[in-house]
């Protein structure tokens, strides 16, 4: 699982992270509620940890912007704040599930086992565009009875091309989600996978294409009426 951590608390943040990195799963990291908010709008993140309590905007905000804007990741709030009406009033913003501090290590999974259940099995495993199917679990790429595994890179990539589909990803964006905001990755890194990709769903003969725009990013894209796997089979199977 990919799971982005919301919590101004430098040692909190970095304990939630190593607890997540020793069970196996990816963990992002931000201090703030605006950044919180931005990172986490384009939903690619199987679940949120999300303090409350938090500079530039609180949890409670957060939580209620994401529902408006359509991102259905499952929320956990992990605050101090433990009254009744704090509970409610994160249930009410949009959060799934509330837990207060000090927690354990043990019950911090306990929740985000529940959480992952919620969501659906299926759901959860896959990434659907067009006629392509993503598996999050073995990073195979497919397209109806045709599959084709992906490198870790190029898995991540189409991770956040279909978390967005139709919408312009900036090369900045894909070096900070695929590579990380700390290394050394350049466009041209961007470039060469893009390049492996497009490779990739050639070979899967899918209708999906990673479509250039000049001076801002790319951008997944699929033709009109090819919006989901079934529409695209029933089209295929009408001609």
């Amino acid at each position: 699982m990919k799971i982005l951590i919301v919590e101004d608390d430098v040692r909190l943040s970095a304990a939630l992270a190593h607890i997540l990195k020793e069970q196996g799963h990816e963990a992002d990291t931000v201090a703030d509620g605006k950044s919180g908010y931005e990172w986490a709008e384009g939903g690619y993140y199987d679940v949120i940890i999300l303090d409350v309590m938090l500079p530039k905007m609180d949890g409670f905000e957060v939580a209620a912007n994401l529902r408006r804007k359509g991102v259905g990741t499952p929320i956990l709030m992990l605050t101090a704040r433990s009254t009744v009406s704090d509970k409610i009033t994160g249930l009410d913003s949009g959060a799934d599930d509330y837990m207060t501090k000090p927690f354990s290590p043990a019950e911090l999974m306990a929740h985000i086992r529940a959480l992952t259940r919620r969501k659906g099995e299926v759901e959860f495993e896959t990434l659907k565009y067009a006629d392509i199917v993503l598996n999050l679990s073995s990073f195979d790429l497919s397209c109806f009875e045709k599959s084709i595994h992906l490198s870790f890179k190029e898995f991540q990539l189409m991770r956040v091309l279909m978390s967005n589909p139709g919408m312009t990803v900036s090369k900045e964006t894909l070096i900070d989600r695929v590579w990380g905001a700390s290394s050394n990755a350049e466009d041209n890194n961007v470039e060469a996978y893009v390049s492996f990709v497009r490779k990739k769903l050639a070979f899967l003969e899918s209708v999906v294409s990673i479509e250039t725009i000049r001076r801002a990013g790319y951008r997944l894209t699929a033709p009109e009426g090819a919006d989901d796997v079934e529409a695209a089979a029933n089209a295929e199977s009408a001609q």
